[in-house]
């Protein structure tokens, strides 16, 4: 008898349906070189290689195909966890403060007793700071404020002459990284020492030279000076900006004012881009001068 046909009746969709099916099944079918007559390795599905191809695909095209407005939300959410890292007494002080304008000195040092904390948090007399931005890298100098940084000055001598060893001792605590001072006065004599940790100070802003006052052939006296308010002022070696302290919320608005114009003419109002004014706690004052 010839070959029997097996057609299910009544269901013609059906019939198809087997005929897709047994079309497939006969394409999954691999043999396999050198096999014996009637061995052949059936492939059912995708490899795991496959899969994970596809997985991965399929993650990338996900974040590919990430509408912009997701984006632009998660963008939005990660700046209001950084808003919300603030505290609450920080966030009331920035509705008091308009960013956009830039305050005279005055309305600035008014503005600031306003946004002081009270009590102070901590219970401490915040330090006042000026943070100016210069046309140019390279301003420096230096200057003893009227009513001086009401912050202790620890400052360094090396002088060779004074006691023996003792600029042998600070050289070794400074290779070592222990920079216990916030000044370094130093004689001529003491030069030679001092340039071997050149490359450590320098960086800094340590290291005595004549054009920061800190070189001296009397660096006793001039320690004195120093702890009576006079400061060093120096741009970054790479951002045309300084940062510097004025004096503490204690001294009030008289003191303050008469430290920062003694500090801005120093720099130069031509040399001068942009002044911002704050405390510890506070945020960020334009200063218009």
């Amino acid at each position: 008898m010839g070959k029997i046909k097996v057609r299910t009746l009544g269901d013609e969709s059906l019939e198809q349906k087997q005929k897709q099916q047994s079309k497939n099944k006969s394409k999954e079918k691999k043999f396999v070189k050198g096999a014996k007559g009637g061995e052949r390795v059936v492939a059912v599905g995708p490899s795991e290689e496959e899969l994970q191809a596809v997985i991965v695909s399929e993650a990338n095209q996900s974040q590919t195909d990430k509408p912009k407005s997701e984006k632009r939300q998660a963008k939005s959410d990660k700046r209001k966890a950084k808003e919300r890292s603030h505290s609450k007494s920080y966030m009331l002080m920035t509705k008091t403060l308009d960013r956009s304008k830039k305050y005279t000195l005055p309305e600035g040092l008014s503005m600031l007793e306003k946004l002081k904390r009270s009590p102070p948090a901590g219970g401490f007399d915040e330090t006042v700071e000026l943070h100016i931005n210069t046309i140019e890298t390279g301003v420096s100098g230096n200057i003893a404020l009227p009513h001086g940084t009401g912050k202790l000055i620890r400052v360094a001598i090396a002088d060779p002459s004074a006691s023996s060893g003792q600029v042998d001792d600070l050289l070794k605590k400074i290779e070592q990284g222990i920079i216990e001072f916030d000044v370094l006065l130093a004689t001529p004599a003491a030069m030679p020492k001092l340039a071997k940790v050149a490359k450590i100070l320098g960086p800094k802003g340590l290291m005595p030279n004549p054009k920061n006052g800190t070189l001296s052939r009397d660096p006793e006296k001039l320690a004195l000076s120093f702890a009576k308010g006079q400061m060093n002022f120096k741009t970054e070696l790479k951002a045309p900006i300084m940062h510097l302290t004025v004096g503490k919320m204690s001294f009030g608005a008289k003191k303050l004012s008469e430290n920062i114009l003694t500090l801005i003419d120093a720099i130069k109002k031509e040399k001068i881009r942009n002044v911002t004014l704050k405390s510890t706690m506070s945020p960020g004052i334009k200063i218009n001068i």
